[in-house]
């Protein structure tokens, strides 16, 4: 790369991250990075599709496993939405395709009693190893997918693939890699960053980063 194209490559970054800003959609704290940074604790799990499976239990009146095959069968829906990671850096305008999550609740029918989530997903080769919590009016949202796309592209393991969540609107460690189960919860306990000191919502336009 020659240095006019460093230049030029530089002064677009911070012209569109400056954009952001005036329209609202940059959160207090964050910069705009052009690429997608890889963040994770642990290593990328491996995928076997015979053996794959999406649990939904806890406080819901149908208790759901759903194989590879039956949860890639459901409907989806694209989403375009903007990435925000506690680690100061946002993404914007992420094309996203996946079952929405809002399908999957309809099945498991949330008792009424349900207040929260805890979300769970594998960290290294341990299932449920990852968790984070989630009231359940911030899952239960039209634009929470179970996210299999990115840019028309399946999700690369490293990302999160083959299925993580996406829920735009909190930090990315909200949006669990390799997602594999959800419990319904009477109250809010937290979950494995959460423990470590996160905040337990995480509504990056208020800087909940951590409690």
């Amino acid at each position: 790369m020659v240095l006019d194209d460093y230049v030029h490559g530089r002064d677009a970054r911070a012209v569109l991250e400056r954009q952001m800003r005036v329209e609202g959609r940059l959160p207090p704290g964050q910069s705009l990075t052009l690429k997608w940074p890889v963040l994770h604790d642990g290593e990328v799990p491996k995928f076997d599709p015979a053996t794959w499976d999406f649990r939904v239990g806890g406080l819901v009146q149908h208790p759901l496993t759903l194989s590879w095959a039956e949860l890639t069968a459901l409907p989806r829906r694209q989403v375009t939405s903007d990435f925000h990671c506690v680690t100061r850096w946002s993404t914007f305008d992420n094309r996203w395709e996946g079952v929405p999550i809002q399908a999957v609740l309809e099945r498991a029918r949330p008792q009424p009693e349900a207040t929260h989530v805890m979300v769970c997903g594998h960290k290294g080769e341990a299932r449920y190893g990852y968790t984070t919590n989630l009231p359940l009016a911030d899952l239960d949202r039209p634009d929470v997918l179970l996210v299999l796309r990115n840019h028309g592209q399946d999700l690369d393991p490293e990302h999160g693939g083959p299925l993580r969540l996406v829920v735009p609107h909190l930090y990315a460690w909200k949006s669990a890699k390799w997602v594999r189960g959800l419990i319904l919860m009477e109250a809010d306990k937290p979950g494995y960053w959460e423990r470590a000191g996160y905040h337990m919502r995480g509504d990056p336009f208020a800087e909940e980063r951590f409690g």
